[in-house]
């Protein structure tokens, strides 16, 4: 059947943050949290690949789509560009994502083929 982690991963949660709060450390699945973990640092770098791909095949469009531009067009490009400037700030760590060639290159690439 599995473990609990792999049954129910938010009862999973609960029950780990709970044995946390309690001082319970040897009663920790050690493992599955540090997985949990690096998954929210993957999640946060997903968000902002997602948010300034948007942004950039948004700005594609205005620029070579110029007689469909519209106020659709516009919200969405202030909408992200708060949005990565918020994450940026409150997240400063994912700054190295922007120093990142691979990663700006795959976020063009994603940028580009929303854009067409």
């Amino acid at each position: 059947m599995g473990t609990r982690y792999e049954q129910d991963v938010v009862a999973w949660a609960r029950e780990q943050a709970a044995l946390l709060r309690e001082g319970k450390f040897s009663a920790i699945d050690v493992e599955h949290i540090a997985k949990e973990i690096d998954d929210v640092a993957k999640s946060e770098q997903r968000d902002l690949l997602r948010r300034i791909s948007l942004l950039l095949a948004h700005l594609l469009k205005r620029q070579y789509q110029p007689g469909r531009r519209g106020s659709s067009w516009r919200r969405t490009i202030e909408e992200q560009r708060r949005a990565v400037g918020v994450a940026l700030q409150k997240t400063p760590s994912l700054q190295t994502s922007l120093r990142d060639a691979d990663w700006l290159i795959g976020t063009w690439a994603d940028a580009v083929s929303k854009a067409v």
